[in-house]
């Protein structure tokens, strides 16, 4: 939460240039208060683990928030219990009226497909369409942020020689933007894709800020600048065991699967991982949460109207 100082505390200049949050009196005096209202549309077919994930981090803030889970109505999952998502989703059809602080879209096992051969393709461009007026931001993850940035700006993916499989190491492209505000130097990301999205055709876009990227320039993170779309190609959602039973499922089924870089102790699939981005993934929803939805949400969503103040 933001440091309460006076408007005119000296301290407040120097502090912002540190990119350390700071909340003067006379905006704090005029906030009001009310839960955050979010969507998350899950793609993935482990709903349960992945709506878990995600609920972990969004669950660690001071913020209150109500979730509401979306499932596509064009694609059936197979890997999903029928009761369960009749107990605890809905579709677009039933929310296309309503306004959100904020939304997730998960990533999904389709990445060497391309986009417009996707079976619920033609759905998720409508709800990608659908966010930019309805939504206050967006959180697009690995595949979802592929297609948002091949939808929203006309960004391509390229396969990769090999898969980006293990947990790898990242820079900070932009300290001073308040999504990346107190990542470290470098720190640590899971990935589990085959294609990628190039930094330089990301760059190439005005409206786009280029964030992060992972060692080797492979482009990890990047915003619209005015907030409303991020897309974060990587799963720092991921459970210690996640990349695990990726790799036993492929060995099992006879794969020839690469050992995940950088994540056995020892490089020896029989050791325990150990989850060393837990503080990175925390720090990028907690910014996220507080940043762009929190502080940028209009208190009265239904109309949009910022009138009382914002959050």
């Amino acid at each position: 939460m933001p440091i309460k100082i006076p408007d005119t505390l000296p301290a407040r200049g120097v502090l912002e240039r540190e990119n350390i949050f700071v909340m003067t009196s006379s905006r704090a005096t005029s906030q009001d208060i009310r839960p955050l209202r979010l969507v998350i549309l899950n793609l993935m077919p482990t709903k349960v683990v992945t709506e878990t994930q995600l609920l972990r981090w969004l669950s660690n803030t001071p913020l209150q928030i109500e979730i509401e889970l979306l499932q596509t109505a064009t694609y059936t999952p197979k890997n999903t219990d029928p009761s369960h998502l009749l107990a605890n989703y809905t579709t677009f059809s039933e929310i296309r009226g309503k306004r959100y602080d904020g939304m997730i879209v998960t990533g999904a096992p389709v990445e060497l497909l391309p986009f417009e051969q996707v079976a619920y393709w033609d759905e998720l461009c409508e709800i990608m369409e659908w966010s930019k007026t309805h939504v206050t931001s967006t959180f697009h993850i690995c595949w979802a942020a592929q297609a948002a940035l091949y939808y929203h700006y006309g960004i391509p993916k390229y396969a990769l020689e090999k898969k980006l499989f293990g947990v790898f190491e990242h820079s900070v492209e932009d300290p001073l933007c308040p999504l990346t505000r107190g990542f470290d130097d470098v720190f640590l990301v899971p990935h589990s894709r085959c294609t990628e999205t190039k930094t330089e055709d990301v760059a190439a876009v005005p409206e786009l800020a280029v964030l992060s990227r992972v060692k080797d320039g492979d482009l990890y993170m990047a915003m619209s600048r005015d907030g409303r779309q991020v897309f974060v190609i990587g799963h720092s959602e991921y459970d210690a065991e996640t990349l695990a039973l990726e790799y036993r499922r492929d060995t099992e089924k006879g794969l020839d699967a690469a050992i995940p870089v950088n994540y056995f102790p020892r490089n020896d699939p029989a050791q325990t991982p150990r989850k060393t981005w837990r503080s990175h993934a925390q720090l990028l929803y907690s910014n996220w949460l507080n940043y762009y939805v929190y502080q940028t949400t209009p208190y009265d969503l239904e109309s949009g109207s910022n009138e009382g103040g914002k959050r």
